[in-house]
């Protein structure tokens, strides 16, 4: 572990890793079969939400506010290329394009010396290496303005060195991918999303560690009424079943909502429950909404216990902060979610993780831990989040997932999240509760619109 900087509170590395909609895998899940009794803690946490934006490394949109408070959290300015040490441009708010697959973050991060970031790509000197970039805090005034008052987790980690397929499947599995290969997807889809419904195919390893391909969804049960309507591929898949932190919500009778595109619109490739043919075929479906319901149930006192907000049109295009839309339309979307939640009656009984999937792959220069993926922006927001606090204890996706399980009381879904820090480091319970910080709304640049306009997202892109 690194040694603490000056001045600065550092926690200490740890290694490892809607509705209430009542359905049969949560009948089937550990806590609801005999098996141990998990108790709820005494944390006044009642409402957890985990906020997944998309593709952005640490230092890309960190970096330079830790380093404008050099005390504050470790994000660097400059990054290695080669032998070469390159200051990192302004990056440009309309995100470009850059490679993130498997093969483009094990590039970049060459056994841990993270200075080939160039071989990313769409990250060369034809592309004026647009991967090593970042954002002024001025750039992106609500996450910068977040980052100051709360706590920064500045050693979180994506799940893996991969796209934002795996990403969002082990958002709700508890880190684990059940087998399947990431960035091995096989198409063309026939349905939508990337999940059960999409027809999509992936690479698939089983416990003896032969490959095979086989649909990417989990299926449901055996003999369960899932199991008998998913697709006929899904039925003969030799992939097992594996329970999801909803069925663990399910189990305990605790509600939850993933606010999300929902089908037929292009971003519910990140929807999460498509994957798990027990959430898309049961009643687990309906705790799919809009992902702009958030704000209507945050100012009506109506917000679940758990919740995963995912991308989706927002209220003024696409929020998703992915390449080729707009940084700053992405920002005001959080400060319009973080403000309703704030001024709801439910803040003083939150806890928000706010984060990105996966590197972008932009630069970054601290060496992910064996097993996880290059580091990316984690800020704590709540009324008991230690104020402007770095923690800086190795977490990942699943410590979000040990969060919620550590306060309601839910059994682990596997050795992943079972093992995960929970960013207990984070809080003070006993604090006075930090009271709600402004947000703003900023204009986006014409030169946005322009480019944006310019370049339309592909629907199916599997990053």
């Amino acid at each position: 572990m690194r040694c603490c900087r000056r001045g600065r509170r550092r926690g200490v590395a740890l290694s490892g890793m809607a509705l209430g909609l009542i359905g049969l895998a949560g009948l089937l899940a550990a806590g609801a079969s005999g098996g141990p009794v998990y108790g709820q803690t005494s944390s006044p946490i009642q409402h957890v939400v985990v906020f997944v934006q998309e593709n952005h490394s640490f230092d890309n949109v960190l970096g330079m506010l830790c380093q404008t408070r050099r005390t504050r959290c470790d994000g660097a300015t400059t990054g290695k290329l080669g032998r070469v040490t390159i200051k990192l441009s302004r990056a440009r708010d309309a995100v470009p394009i850059v490679g993130h697959s498997t093969p483009d973050q094990k590039a970049a991060i060459d056994g841990g010396l993270m200075d080939r970031f160039d071989k990313v790509a769409y990250c060369g000197r034809a592309y004026r290496y647009s991967c090593y970039s970042q954002y002024q805090p001025s750039q992106i005034p609500n996450v910068s303005s977040l980052a100051r008052s709360f706590v920064v987790a500045d050693q979180t980690f994506s799940q893996g060195p991969y796209a934002s397929t795996m990403q969002h499947f082990t958002l709700l599995s508890g880190g684990t991918t059940d087998g399947f290969v990431p960035d091995f997807v096989i198409g063309p889809p026939t349905g939508p999303g990337w999940g059960c419904d999409s027809g999509y195919r992936n690479w698939w390893r089983n416990a003896q560690g032969v490959i095979s391909t086989q649909p990417l969804c989990v299926p449901a049960p055996a003999g369960s009424v899932a199991a008998a309507v998913e697709p006929p591929a899904v039925q003969k898949s030799p992939v097992p079943w594996i329970p999801t932190i909803l069925d663990r919500l399910d189990a305990r009778g605790l509600s939850w909502k993933l606010y999300t595109a929902l089908a037929g619109k292009p971003d519910y490739t990140w929807a999460s429950c498509p994957f798990f043919a027990d959430c898309r075929y049961t009643n687990q479906n309906f705790g799919m909404v809009p992902d702009t319901q958030i704000i209507n149930d945050a100012e009506a006192g109506a917000s679940p216990s758990f919740s995963v907000l995912l991308p989706g049109g927002g209220v003024s295009g696409d929020t998703s902060q992915h390449n080729e839309t707009s940084m700053i339309v992405g920002d005001n979307w959080i400060g319009a979610v973080i403000n309703a939640i704030e001024h709801g009656p439910d803040w003083s009984s939150t806890a928000i993780f706010l984060t990105w999937d996966d590197c972008g792959c932009f630069y970054d220069h601290v060496p992910p831990p064996q097993g996880l993926g290059i580091r990316v922006p984690m800020i704590v927001i709540s009324p008991y989040a230690r104020p402007g606090f770095t923690d800086s204890h190795i977490a990942s996706v699943a410590s979000t997932i040990a969060f919620t399980e550590h306060t309601f009381g839910l059994a682990p879904l596997s050795s992943v999240d079972g093992s995960a820090y929970d960013f207990a480091g984070a809080f003070n319970f006993t604090q006075p509760p930090l009271r709600p910080i402004k947000m703003v709304n900023t204009q986006e640049p014409a030169a946005s619109k322009s480019y944006i306009a310019r370049h339309p997202g592909n629907p199916n892109d599997p990053t």
